[in-house]
């Protein structure tokens, strides 16, 4: 562990799959990176467990892909939807040629991918003279300056959190990155303390649950994850079924902060009704067991474009000194509820910002104003898009009208099934999707 007071070209706050891109790739330019890790690894996180094709371009960049090919898991090739009517469940399938080269995705739990980047980010990180240290609460982050001219030091913490006894260590480096999730203190930081800007809208904060069951061995460890939008109790919220092997999958529900809280509802009280209750899933699920303590609640910061943001979208995540990525710059599709690949781009963009070398890095406002362009650039459309399909599957007649007639072995329907595979596989099918009227025209034209 390196001494108080140490100083270093970047401290990243967070050692997440978001902050161990960050770090990586600094390290890669060379600069002397510390990651902060309030747990120690291994450790849960909860999520789909889902590592999409996006994601894995840069994981297969930074050379963690042949640790996960090594890893037991799940080959997705396909997609299952369904609405709350009957007959109304469709299987879409992914690209062929990315399913046969093993770049469509995965599904393992976070706690194996999670420390399989963690591991890689270490030793690039140590590699370039740089220092991990796990089980380090951030206390203080570090402020100078007025208005404009504020900037972000460093931060203070303590090894084994605040109620540990030990002795508050300083870091100071001219960037700090902000990796730490929802709730991240640099995220706070930047968006509350130095611009008093919001930083959480629960209309674009989802809440989700998570359990693993296992059920008997299956013949096969490649296949579909399931989502299923089920109206009644679950309302707006959806379901889901993600296999992480030939034995346990991740079963889970999310739904909109804001939507919870018109039902005065609980998601743990929910999935119970979807499995033990619901006509679709409880014997399928009569005979699977679920993974003892393995039930857990997340928030999870939505990148849907905000009505009236202050500055930038989806809000504001960065400034000069400081900067943050994944969750704590709340980059999670709305839809989806995917969040890995934006967590991994952000880390790898964020680096290409940092300027000078080892010993002279800079992060100046200049720089945070077009890391802030860039990212909502690059991920703005499909994030808007998304946000669009998100308030479409509100309608559940138009929802059930459309997977009914994709469900059905006819022209009409693989011609819907083929645009749902474009949808689910390119940025022009997601914009024809988003489209009340392209969906319109699927379903009765």
């Amino acid at each position: 562990m390196p001494n108080g007071g140490s100083e270093f070209d970047v401290i990243v706050v967070g050692g997440g799959p978001a902050g161990s891109s960050a770090a990586s790739f600094a390290a890669m330019k060379g600069y002397k990176v510390l990651m902060l890790e309030k747990a120690v690894y291994p450790r849960d996180k909860i999520c789909g467990d889902a590592v999409g094709g996006s994601s894995m371009r840069i994981v297969t960049e930074l050379g963690v892909r042949p640790m996960i090919e090594e890893t037991p898991l799940f080959r997705v090739d396909s997609i299952v939807f369904s609405g709350p009517g009957k007959n109304t469940e469709v299987r879409i399938n992914l690209p062929p040629d990315q399913v046969e080269d093993r770049t469509a995705g995965y599904s393992l739990p976070r706690i194996q991918f999670d420390y399989m980047m963690f591991k890689r980010a270490t030793e690039l990180v140590l590699e370039n003279g740089g220092s991990i240290i796990q089980d380090f609460a951030v206390k203080d982050v570090h402020i100078e300056g007025e208005g404009d001219s504020q900037v972000i030091t460093g931060v203070s913490g303590t090894v084994g959190g605040r109620r540990s006894g030990n002795d508050v260590s300083t870091f100071c480096a001219p960037v700090v990155v902000g990796a730490g999730g929802f709730n991240c203190p640099i995220a706070k930081a930047v968006t509350e303390t130095c611009h008093d800007e919001p930083m959480r809208d629960d209309d674009h904060y989802i809440a989700a649950y998570r359990e693993y069951w296992t059920f008997q061995d299956s013949d096969s460890d490649i296949g579909p994850i399931e989502i299923h939008f089920l109206g009644g109790k679950l309302c707006n919220g959806y379901f889901w079924i993600f296999p992480t092997s030939k034995t346990t999958a991740n079963v889970g529900c999310g739904m909109i902060i804001s939507d919870m809280h018109k039902m005065d509802t609980k998601l743990r009280e929910l999935q119970a009704w979807v499995i033990n209750e619901h006509p679709k899933f409880k014997d399928r699920f009569a005979n699977w067991k679920m993974v003892e303590g393995s039930d857990k609640g997340h928030l999870i910061p939505c990148g849907s474009p905000r009505k009236n943001a202050p500055s930038y979208q989806p809000r504001r995540f960065a400034m000069a000194s400081a900067a943050c990525v994944g969750d704590a710059a709340s980059w999670v599709d709305p839809f989806s509820g995917e969040g890995m690949h934006q967590a991994l781009l952000s880390g790898k963009v964020l680096a290409e910002y940092m300027e000078g070398e080892s010993g002279s890095v800079v992060f100046t406002k200049e720089a945070a104003h077009e890391y802030q362009l860039d990212m909502w650039g690059r991920l703005g459309p499909v994030l808007t898009n998304s946000l669009k399909l998100q308030r479409l599957v509100r309608r559940k007649w138009l929802l059930n009208l459309l997977l009914k007639r994709a469900a059905r072995d006819n022209k009409r329907g693989k011609a819907i099934r083929n645009q749902l595979e474009l949808a689910c596989s390119t940025k022009s099918g997601q914009e024809d999707m988003a489209s009340t009227w392209q969906m319109m025209k699927m379903v009765f034209f």
